[in-house]
């Protein structure tokens, strides 16, 4: 197997992988903070945080990586798209959502932000969602 092969065959594994973790904190993670009192949501938070950051950064930085490859040794408008895509989704996460998260770390946040997050995720829900789906076609 050569070096496209392999990454023709990662890449839909690591956009699957985003797609079913994205659709978990969607409707199941970012929703339940809205239940937990502030002091367990906060103890909560750091270790989920932390333990979440194992699987979401892989995931995040190899698809970054294949799709930056797929640009450069086999370039398309649509590759192009792609990787403009995933660019937007880390500049959204580090912008938007990790400032929610580190009011939440340090127990400086308001029940708004916790409905931000929600709210805000419906974007990196659909647009990883699309990703998948477009890889597949």
């Amino acid at each position: 197997m050569n070096y496209q092969e392999t990454l023709s065959t990662l890449y839909p594994l690591v956009n699957f992988g985003l797609v079913v973790l994205i659709w978990i904190v969607q409707l199941i993670v970012y929703p339940s903070f809205l239940f937990y009192k502030r002091e367990n949501l906060v103890l909560w938070h750091n270790k989920y945080t932390q333990r979440i950051a194992i699987v979401v950064v892989p995931l995040m930085l190899i698809q970054l990586i294949i799709s930056f490859a797929n640009c450069i040794l086999d370039f398309s408008i649509i590759k192009l798209s792609f990787f403009l895509v995933i660019v937007f989704l880390w500049i959204f996460t580090f912008t938007s959502f990790a400032p929610i998260h580190f009011k939440i770390s340090e127990n400086n946040f308001e029940t708004g932000q916790l409905k931000q997050l929600v709210k805000l995720n419906w974007i990196r829900t659909i647009l990883w969602t699309i990703l998948f789906i477009f890889e597949l076609l």
